[in-house]
């Protein structure tokens, strides 16, 4: 990687990583519409393993939203989600909420470049990788990036969040 390639300019996530001087690469792609599962969508566009593609899910633990940062191939465990933040209660926030408070449309929802800097929590998994993508601030856009420097940018925790999806939460 090493190199920035900012591709696609104008998104708040890619402006954040510029101007913090966080080597990305971006990933456009073509995003169908009627897709439900944009993470996974994502993953087979670009050619990479469910587990190096992480989406951002938007909750409210005990009244604050959070970006939880999570797998493609799982989901959030909200249980573990609240718990890493020494909480008593997470659910999913209400989609509405998540679009003014980040200024993305679901979808495209990225933990860097917040409208509204929320706290971030990044599972774990995410250290198993050299790099990670998460979604650029757009559908059809993935940034590729050290899961360091994700977790530098957005002053997340890292935590096990990461659930099955059987029992975890989706949005």
């Amino acid at each position: 990687m090493g190199r920035k390639i900012t591709g696609p300019r104008g998104t708040p996530a890619l402006a954040a990583l510029t101007a913090a001087a966080v080597p990305f690469t971006t990933h456009p792609y073509t995003h169908e519409e009627g897709v439900s599962s944009y993470g996974l969508e994502a993953a087979a566009a670009l050619g990479v393993e469910p587990e190096r593609v992480f989406k951002t899910l938007m909750a409210s633990v005990d009244g604050t939203l959070v970006a939880a940062v999570v797998p493609v191939s799982g989901s959030l465990d909200l249980k573990a989600l609240a718990s890493s933040l020494g909480r008593r209660k997470a659910a999913m926030a209400d989609p509405d909420a998540a679009r003014r408070r980040t200024g993305y449309v679901l979808g495209g929802i990225s933990p860097i470049g917040q409208r509204q800097a929320s706290p971030v929590v990044v599972d774990r998994s995410a250290l198993d990788h050299a790099t990670v993508f998460v979604s650029g601030g757009q559908r059809g856009l993935d940034i590729e990036l050290a899961p360091a420097d994700l977790v530098a940018v957005t002053h997340a925790l890292i935590a096990p969040i990461a659930g099955t999806r059987r029992r975890s939460a989706e949005l």
